[in-house]
């Protein structure tokens, strides 16, 4: 039997950066909340404090700061034909553990999506009509547009306090900003970070190519910064650790450095963790939620927490199975193309080229998670979809970001992973290479999706969820046309060897190497309940006090890295909490 606890006006599944907006906006109108993390605190000091933070054998490598297989996996399979298999060692994705979520330990970058990506089925459909859209292919359309989007987006930027250069002022371009972005209201919080030897060499390029060189959006503070909750950031020291680690002197945009402490001084707030939710509760009409239901693992107890709002709010993967165990939306059966939830699985594209110059030395200890040049000549605005014969677009990017010597040793294929060789190899290339990544889109497929897998159960015995997935021929032609585009600007820097296939994918979906954790998809946004599991406001269709946060609610995955769209629907979706809901809780139809 479950303890019960004090009933609350609002329930918080997840305390990173969707849970701690949500936490901190709702607190501001007076309401009860309690939110619930299934990690470990942690905060900018004691857990993340210099020099311990950066041991980059314990959070590197080892990965001290994710999610462990054994507290929650998926299984995985490439097609409906296969046998899942349990994910047992982290690789392709690393979902975080503890609170702060993934904006603990990313790397900064933090763009808004074009506005034909909001609206991206209408754009092909306008431009080349619906028949150069694939069979299977799940494109469509967000039921919200950029124009509304744009406040929310504006808002994120200055919460999290964002470094760069507007390309796109109401409309007027802007020198040295992104010419191809979608408007922007105002400029960003900070200027732009001093730039590094690589980026400035691949600015030169692109631009004598005819390019559009720009600095990268970063969550990284140029300068000294308070934000909107009264939250400071310092200056950047380029230290190169930031991807897997937490930020020890308040530089790196998370929720610690921008919202948690404002949120915990707030008397109507309050968190637990080591608190695992198990399932969302459902009044016996079917109508709402009535709480959830966790784990204490600390008391080794399950507890009911009633409330009279749920907002999940954990990861993507984790918010798809919460829905699916606590039977929240109908589950998506690929087959029918029926059923939500599950639905538009999609991920994100890499690739690119690496350059090796043995007259150069780049300085590979100094950099951030964010650092570096970018373009967007080839991104879904600026692509001719007919003529190249993929959907989709990518930025690339060039720019010392990860100073960690163990996972950045760039050395040239057919090197030996050991012994003399590999040591002279080092010896001859260690601070020599430079790299350009693409960075592209996905789209979602019938064929990738989410359920509940009919073998495999985690340690609570809910059924492990299980993931369908593998790259489709459309994402494959636009990631090797990305590649040979860039190849073509590595050729002209002149380097003394080069290489295709920094950060690559193979032709199969291979789970054991790292590629990226950008996960999104299965419960989506959708104008229709028959399309997706949330509204235009992110409410759950069919349980109306279930609001659902996060990168579950992409339509498809767009060029850029997630969470500036993350950050900017999760202040969309409070703003209508606040706004429209609370005033007369219902269906925001």
């Amino acid at each position: 039997m479950a303890r019960t606890e004090k009933k609350k006006d609002v329930v918080i599944v997840g305390l990173g950066w969707t849970g701690s907006i949500a936490g901190i906006e709702l607190a501001a109108e007076g309401l009860e909340i309690v939110a619930l993390e299934r990690g470990r605190d942690q905060n900018t000091v004691p857990e993340f404090k210099y020099p311990n933070q950066i041991d980059e054998l314990k959070y590197g490598v080892r990965l001290k700061n994710m999610q462990h297989p054994s507290q929650q996996t998926v299984t995985v399979r490439r097609r409906d034909s296969e046998v899942a298999l349990p994910y047992r060692s982290m690789g392709s994705f690393l979902p975080a553990n503890g609170v702060g979520g993934a904006g603990t330990h990313w790397n900064g970058l933090l763009w808004r999506p074009q506005p034909e990506e909001i609206q991206l089925r209408s754009y092909v459909k306008a431009k080349w009509g619906e028949s150069i859209i694939p069979e299977g292919m799940n494109l469509m359309d967000y039921p919200v547009t950029y124009d509304e989007l744009e406040p929310f987006f504006t808002r994120f930027d200055h919460v999290a306090g964002i470094s760069g250069k507007a390309g796109n002022l109401k409309g007027k371009i802007q020198e040295g900003g992104n010419p191809f972005e979608g408007w922007r209201s105002e400029d960003y919080p900070m200027p732009p970070l001093p730039r590094t030897y690589d980026s400035t060499k691949f600015e030169a390029a692109c631009k004598a190519m005819g390019y559009h060189p720009f600095p990268a959006p970063a969550g990284v503070a140029s300068t000294a910064y308070v934000n909107p909750y009264g939250m400071q950031m310092a200056p950047c020291n380029f230290c190169g650790f930031c991807e897997r680690f937490g930020c020890y002197q308040y530089s790196k945009s998370s929720p610690q450095t921008a919202i948690l402490d404002a949120l915990k001084r707030k008397p109507n707030f309050t968190y637990r963790t080591h608190a695992e939710v198990l399932r969302v509760e459902i009044a016996a009409d079917g109508k709402t939620a009535t709480g959830v239901t966790y784990f204490d693992a600390i008391n080794q107890e399950e507890v009911f927490q009633p409330a009279d709002l749920v907002i999940l709010s954990a990861y993507q993967l984790n918010n798809v199975h919460l829905l699916l165990v606590s039977g929240i939306g109908k589950p998506y059966d690929p087959a029918t193309n029926e059923g939500v939830t599950g639905k538009n699985y999609a991920y994100q594209m890499n690739g690119g080229v690496t350059m090796f110059f043995k007259d150069a030395n780049f300085n590979p200890f100094i950099g951030h998670g964010s650092n570096g040049i970018c373009i967007d000549d080839f991104s879904v605005n600026q692509n001719d979809f007919g003529k190249l014969g993929f959907i989709g677009g990518a930025y690339w990017r060039s720019g010392t970001f990860n100073g960690q010597p163990i996972r950045s040793m760039s050395l040239p294929s057919g090197t030996p992973t050991w012994g003399g060789k590999w040591k002279e190899a080092i010896k001859e290339y260690y601070g020599r290479s430079m790299s350009i990544g693409s960075h592209g889109s996905h789209m979602s497929y019938r064929a990738n999706h989410l359920d509940l897998d009919p073998t495999y159960k985690d340690p609570h015995g809910r059924p492990l969820m299980r993931m369908t997935f593998n790259w489709q021929e459309n994402d494959l032609k636009m990631n090797q046309y990305m590649k040979l585009k860039a190849a073509e600007v590595g050729r002209a820097m002149k380097p003394d060897l080069m290489q295709l296939g920094f950060k690559d994918i193979g032709a199969q979906y291979d789970v054991r190497p790292y590629q990226t954790t950008h996960n999104t998809g299965g419960h989506i946004m959708s104008d229709s309940p028959l399309e997706g599991v949330v509204n235009r406001y992110c409410q759950a269709w069919d349980k109306h006090n279930v609001f659902v946060m996060g990168a579950g609610n992409f339509v498809q995955n767009t060029q850029y890295n997630p969470t500036g769209m993350v950050g900017g629907l999760a202040y969309w979706t409070v703003n209508a909490i606040r706004t429209l809901y609370l005033r007369n809780p219902r269906p925001l139809v």
